[in-house]
């Protein structure tokens, strides 16, 4: 009957249950669920039985749902790019394109255009190495919609954070931006998650045609070009579209948009960078750190005239 009477009183607290480890005087331990705690006792479920343990026999409770600690290179990664929520529901490409759009940024350089998109609220972003390589004058235009109304904001204070040619990714941030002011980004998802199959879309700039859509399908997970590991998809990747996100239809970025094959009878042949490939750069960021002073880093020296006789 005593045991009745206490499950009974304790049922109420049994949401407020935290798994822990008590270590006893007598260098004995009971793991359970402390259900309720008080200066002379504590009580503690072990799954079919409630235990009453007096404070005095108590040397130490444990929490057992304490997450572990971050690794450096998770702590690394939190501090520029956010990964997918667990709980990304499919949604349709509509819905996901007025989500997802301002997060994606035209880039423009002297001698060209190409694609981008946010991954931080501080103003972190990637791109391809191949659109900003050898450039130091680099601008970010951010397209903000309100309503019915499109505004373009422009950012001329960008500057290359890293950069990684045999990967073709690029980390650049906007700077001269209020620390208050967040800017829109997108979640990256996770490489091994996406499907043959799959339907993808993408969003960019080709020929400089801001804000286009183009969708398809994955053709393939791993195929090797150049050396180096893309995600092959029938969405249209074409110039000015490189540096783009290949979103799935949970809003997920599963690849960096690269490149397509161009060729007589050629159609449906793009690729993109898989997205463990980008974390990987990103994590790995100090190892790519951009130097100014590098002779191939963006100066010019135009040929200076000849003397005339």
């Amino acid at each position: 009957m005593l045991k009745f009477v206490i499950s009974f009183i304790c049922l109420p607290l049994l949401l407020l249950a935290k798994p822990v480890k008590v270590d006893l005087a007598n260098n004995s331990a009971i793991s359970g669920d402390l259900i309720k705690s008080s200066t002379t006792e504590i009580f503690v479920d072990i799954g079919f039985d409630i235990i009453k343990i007096p404070r005095s026999s108590v040397i130490a409770i444990k929490n057992l749902d304490k997450k572990e600690p971050a690794s450096q290179s998770e702590r690394f990664a939190s501090e520029i790019f956010m990964q997918s929520s667990e709980n990304a529901k499919l949604s349709t490409l509509r819905e996901l394109v007025d989500i997802l759009g301002e997060a994606v940024v035209l880039i423009r350089t002297p001698i060209g255009l190409g694609s981008g998109f946010l991954i931080h609220p501080s103003g972190y972003l990637v791109t391809n190495d191949h659109v900003v390589a050898g450039e130091r004058q680099i601008s970010v235009t951010q397209f903000q919609g309100s309503g019915s109304e499109l505004t373009k904001r422009n950012f001329d204070n960008v500057r290359i954070i890293a950069s990684g040619g045999n990967l073709d990714l690029a980390l650049l941030k906007i700077e001269g931006v209020s620390p208050s002011f967040n800017f829109p980004f997108v979640r990256l998802g996770s490489s091994p998650d996406l499907k043959q199959g799959e339907r993808v879309f993408a969003i960019g700039s080709p020929l400089g045609l801001e804000r286009s859509v183009s969708e398809g399908i994955v053709s393939l997970r791993n195929r090797i070009i150049s050396d180096r590991l893309h995600i092959q998809t029938t969405a249209e990747i074409s110039p000015g579209n490189s540096g783009g996100p290949l979103f799935n239809y949970k809003g997920e970025v599963v690849g960096v948009n690269n490149m397509k094959v161009v060729a007589q009878g050629a159609e449906g042949l793009g690729f993109s960078i898989p997205v463990d490939s980008l974390k990987t750069f990103l994590i790995n960021r100090d190892a790519y750190a951009f130097d100014p002073r590098n002779p191939n880093a963006g100066f010019r020296y135009t040929t200076p005239p000849r003397q005339s006789n």
